[in-house]
């Protein structure tokens, strides 16, 4: 019986090791995948300089400022000198979030497949340019222009170049040869009807939204000023966002983005300066005719 007991207890002994070498191998965490790497440094964004620094500078401080409440990162805006610099910003990874227009936007995400055109103002789904002359220049239709001199917006800009330009074409008026020299870049909207109104040029292009604000707020004369053709619609500006999360965390590229489509009364003052009531979502596929459009006129290959 002694024998036995002993035999019992070292079997026993056994079973207690092998099942805590199982159990210990089964508590064994397993190994993690790749940590995403969280970074504490500034999560900067930008916009097109598309009209007065001043305006842009007050809306988008106010939109930094926003973001880092909702978000809890520390959200800067960083002012950029031209169209261009913003995308080459974004391309480096050193602007994180782009208010763009509709060509800059598909340069950027041509440059950087990662990045998601997020949000949008609803009348973005169906701008409009506009074209603008003095009353007395006896200009009426696009067919009109012809022999006459006229100032675009910024070469990288939809609404005050890509777009206008497209419809100038269509009316069968080639920019470089039939006005009366060279057209201009104004370089902005608001500079281009100042252009006009002045009678540097005698028609330009310029976004509908800029036009509709500066009439309201009384900066440019009607009396000397008139809209003599309004484009069909097409896709415009959006927020277009790089690839975040893998340097500030998973999910930030979803809090920015909720926290932009939520924007409601309570940020009035920032929508008012954007011309809108709210932000809606976009996606990528939207600004497709665009960039057609863009290669069509050898802007973007």
């Amino acid at each position: 019986m002694k024998k036995f007991n002993l035999v019992f207890l070292a079997l026993l002994s056994i079973i207690l090791v092998v099942s805590g070498c199982s159990t210990k191998e089964e508590a064994k965490p397993k190994k993690e995948d790749k940590k995403v790497v969280v970074s504490d440094k500034p999560f900067k964004i930008g916009a097109i300089p598309d009209q007065s620094m001043a305006d842009i500078t007050r809306s988008m401080d106010d939109v930094a400022k926003y973001l880092s409440e909702e978000t809890g990162l520390k959200v800067e805006f960083v002012p950029s000198v031209d169209y261009a610099a913003l995308v080459t910003s974004f391309q480096r990874g050193e602007t994180q979030l782009a208010w763009f227009g509709g060509l800059t936007g598909v340069q950027a995400r041509n440059l950087v497949p990662e990045a998601e055109a997020i949000a949008q103002r609803p009348r973005d789904a169906e701008f409009k340019s506009v074209f603008i002359t003095s009353v007395n220049s006896g200009i009426n239709k696009l067919e009109d222009l012809k022999g006459n001199s006229f100032t675009f917006g910024s070469e990288s800009s939809t609404s005050g170049h890509l777009m206008p330009r497209y419809f100038i074409t269509e009316a069968g008026i080639d920019p470089l040869k039939d006005f009366d020299g060279k057209p201009n870049f104004s370089g902005s909207h608001d500079t281009t009807y100042k252009l006009v109104e002045a009678g540097t040029f005698k028609a330009g292009a310029l976004n509908i939204a800029v036009w509709e604000k500066a009439i309201a707020e009384k900066k440019v004369d009607t009396n000397k000023v008139k809209v003599f053709y309004t484009t069909p619609d097409y896709y415009d500006y959006n927020w277009t966002i790089n690839n975040v999360d893998e340097v500030y965390g998973e999910g930030t590229k979803e809090k920015i983005t909720k926290a932009l489509l939520n924007m409601d009364s309570d940020q009035k003052a920032i929508l008012d300066l954007f011309a809108t009531d709210k932000f809606v979502e976009t996606k990528n596929e939207n600004y497709t005719a665009i960039e057609e459009v863009a290669k069509s006129l050898n802007i973007i290959k």
